[in-house]
């Protein structure tokens, strides 16, 4: 048996769950488009750019050669930003072996087809999608990548595929739970970042933890309505794909989420926002793929409504905040349909 796991890309996410599966004694692959990254972890054990001082183990190496990367794997984890996730999978299907584990670690959907990872990765490799894995929950790359103590969770609707992939990840500070609901852990995974842009943007405004802790719970409120909606298991929602990551991404100074937020909320512009990163935000387009979703399918999400209005209609954040606060009187409590308790009870 082979003991080779790839992994496609070396972003921040990346390097820090290929650290985890060189500490787990597996031979990691690491591709990149970028000579100079490969240059420096496989001479200097480091890739500065995305996660600075931080060692890397011998038995990392990385290459510009995608088939050099996955040949002879068990299995292959992909990273890739939600932007290039279908380009990338492209590029895999050449090399990639029917009944190779195929994991995704991303978070967010197709901007122009609306749909999720997986699903983007089974039409271009020809796959099931139930036998893909998802991983997921709240996990810091800074954080893995120093061995603190972290919990996710793989999803598949194999359960051998998330068995396999719970072995792969599995050690003594990265624990990893398994859950059929693939569904429910992506689009957890997806939505989350949305609610943190806006726990981001209520820190920059000063508005204090009272408004912030509200944010987050009406904001996993309406996560929890279209993601019902949408075929996933409302328990999900209270789990670590869910409340977990929604905790840590919404309260950190580590999520890019928060941090664009919070300058959002300090007047910057969004351009300006975009450039001072330097990385990836997924919850910027992630608002605008949840704001077209809820509304083909007629599912109120309020919270979303209001941040797309700030992020692409100039909508003023104090304003949008107005407008969530002087909304009808509802119930606390939505009524979730029967038939939906009982398709996840039995």
């Amino acid at each position: 048996m082979s003991n080779k796991v790839a992994v496609l890309v070396a972003g921040s996410w990346g390097t820090a769950l290929a650290s985890v599966l060189a500490h787990n004694n597996l031979e990691v692959a690491v591709w990149t488009r970028n000579i100079e990254q490969v240059k420096e972890i496989n001479e200097k054990h480091m890739n500065s750019r995305y996660l600075p001082d931080a060692a890397l183990p011998a038995n990392i190496r990385a290459t510009t050669d995608m088939k050099d990367a996955v040949d002879g794997a068990k299995a292959i984890v992909i990273v890739a930003p939600s932007s290039a996730m279908r380009e990338v999978s492209n590029q895999l299907k050449a090399y990639w072996t029917e009944g190779t584990l195929v994991i995704h670690a991303t978070k967010g959907f197709e901007t122009e087809s609306l749909k999720r990872m997986s699903t983007v990765i089974s039409e271009e490799l020809g796959c099931d999608e139930g036998n893909l894995v998802v991983l997921s929950g709240p996990s810091h790359a800074e954080e893995v990548i120093k061995k603190c103590p972290t919990t996710v969770v793989v999803a598949s609707a194999n359960a051998q595929a998330a068995a396999a992939a719970q072995d792969l990840f599995m050690n003594s500070y990265f624990r990893v739970y398994t859950n059929r609901d693939m569904i429910g852990v992506e689009l957890a995974g997806a939505l989350k970042n949305i609610i943190a842009l806006g726990a981001g943007m209520s820190d920059g405004l000063g508005f204090g933890d009272n408004a912030k802790a509200a944010l987050l719970t009406r904001g996993l409120a309406e996560i929890s309505r279209i993601g019902v909606e949408m075929g996933a298991n409302p328990l999900t929602f209270a789990g670590l794909a869910g409340i977990g990551d929604l905790v840590v991404t919404a309260t950190s100074r580590h999520s890019r989420n928060w941090r664009a937020g919070s300058l959002l909320g300090q007047g910057k512009a969004l351009g300006e926002v975009l450039d001072s990163m330097g990385m990836v935000v997924e919850g910027i387009r992630t608002t605008k793929a949840a704001y077209v979703i809820s509304s083909k399918l007629g599912v109120q999400m309020p919270i979303v409504d209001q941040l797309y209005h700030v992020l692409f209609m100039d909508r003023d954040p104090r304003v949008a905040v107005e407008a969530l606060m002087g909304r009808d009187p509802k119930t606390e409590m939505e009524i979730m349909p029967q038939e939906i308790w009982e398709q996840w009870h039995t």
